[in-house]
């Protein structure tokens, strides 16, 4: 059976401002609940003494009939008395118990706050964990709890869960550890295959029309291939947090490059750049390499996405001073998409819509690679679905401070993807 607080008890707490739900609301309950139990059980103990000593001293004692009328009146006397004595003993106990439940009111209120008090100790290593548990991500897995103290039940639980995210960090690094494995020991026979086509296609001799179209088509899977492993390279190695090339960097600089860069896939699409707006103080610092290929892989998305005659929209600026955020926000257009499943886009091999899923364009791995590489550089990605169509992404990274003399590595081409 379960034990509620009254309802004035209900409508204290929510005064108090204690909130509902929590356990430390019902460990406050309980234990004003068990106060006020037992201070009743103690008033009604009491009451029943007080009135069982009150018949007592009303019974009046049995003197005979036959008593002299001397005696007769020192009985009424003792009478007399005794029901004064009564009526005295009547209102001592009617005082006492008044003033008891008074006390047990005053008790009750002061209780709250005691109970209160008393839940956030006994809740304090929960909410100590519970801070621990949710600052360690995937990426934090090594961090622990390391609860001290006694061998209590509380440090057992924090012991379990250390135990587990030693597992997880485990299970982690080697899922990556086989993917960069696995990615790079499968370079080796794509060169050997690419090698063979291009021996048998030297060959003396005529080739046939058919032949070399199949070789063409094999070497374009094979290039597809060698993106798909180069993406889970990126990926692995952005997980780790591996920065050999961390500089500081002109976000706007890495964006421009990456439209330049593109301007025949744009032109062969018939799209149409809108002004691009550019802050020249929107510098970040990280890995040169990975931002590179973050900038050049939104835009390459808003490219092969986008429909044929569209347009795209570059923007960086910066918020704050040099301890704000900046911002690459590209947008475009393209057909409607659902804003509940936008979010999936950043999942690998996720894709929405019909167009992709059809042109065989990418390897679904283009806006994972960005949140990855996002995430790596402690920022944040937005994917919002535009009302008349399209995709706009944001990407927010830590703002650092821009040296003049500093050199701008988004000069150097994306040929490094």
């Amino acid at each position: 059976m379960k034990w509620g607080p009254p309802r004035r008890l209900a409508g204290l707490t929510a005064r108090l401002g204690l909130r509902r739900g929590t356990a430390r609301t019902r460990f406050t309950a309980l234990y004003v609940t068990a106060f006020l139990l037992s201070g009743t059980a103690l008033l009604a103990i009491a009451a029943v003494v007080a009135s069982g000593g009150s018949r007592s001293s009303r019974t009046a004692p049995d003197g005979g009939t036959g008593q002299p009328a001397t005696t007769a009146q020192a009985q009424g006397r003792i009478d007399e008395l005794e029901q004064r004595l009564a009526q005295a003993h009547d209102t001592q106990s009617r005082q006492i118990l008044i003033g008891s439940a008074i006390a047990l009111g005053v008790m009750a209120v002061v209780s709250v706050g005691l109970g209160w008090l008393v839940a956030g100790r006994v809740l304090r290593p929960l909410r100590v964990m519970t801070a621990a548990t949710r600052r360690i991500t995937a990426d934090s897995l090594h961090e622990r709890l390391a609860m001290g103290g006694r061998g209590d039940e509380v440090k057992d639980l924090a012991d379990t869960i250390d135990d587990l995210l030693g597992r997880l960090e485990h299970s982690f690094d080697a899922q990556r550890l086989f993917v960069a494995n696995a990615s790079h020991e499968l370079r080796t026979p794509l060169t050997t295959m690419r090698a063979s086509l291009d021996v048998a296609l030297a060959k003396p001799g005529p080739v046939p029309a058919t032949t070399g179209t199949l070789a063409a088509r094999m070497r374009a899977e094979l290039d597809q291939v060698d993106r798909l492993l180069e993406s889970f390279l990126v990926l692995a190695r952005t997980q780790h947090g591996e920065f050999t090339d961390s500089a500081r960097l002109a976000l706007g600089q890495l964006a421009l490059t990456a439209l330049t860069g593109r301007a025949k896939d744009i032109a062969a699409k018939g799209l149409t750049v809108r002004e691009s707006r550019i802050d020249d103080s929107a510098w970040v610092r990280g890995s040169g390499t990975l931002l590179r290929r973050m900038a050049d892989n939104v835009v390459d998305n808003a490219i092969a996405h986008n429909d044929p005659g569209g347009w795209i929209s570059v923007a960086v600026r910066a918020e704050g001073d040099d301890a704000g955020a900046v911002s690459l926000v590209v947008e475009s257009s393209g057909p409607a998409l659902d804003q509940r499943r936008v979010a999936d886009l950043a999942r690998p091999f996720r894709r929405l819509g019909a167009d992709r899923t059809g042109t065989g364009q990418g390897s679904g791995l283009g806006l994972s690679i960005v949140a990855a590489i996002t995430q790596a550089h402690h920022g944040t990605l937005d994917l919002r679905a535009r009302p008349d169509g399209g995709l706009c992404v944001t990407v927010a990274l830590p703002r650092t401070d821009g040296r003049p003399t500093a050199e701008a590595p988004g000069t150097e081409t994306s040929a490094a993807r």
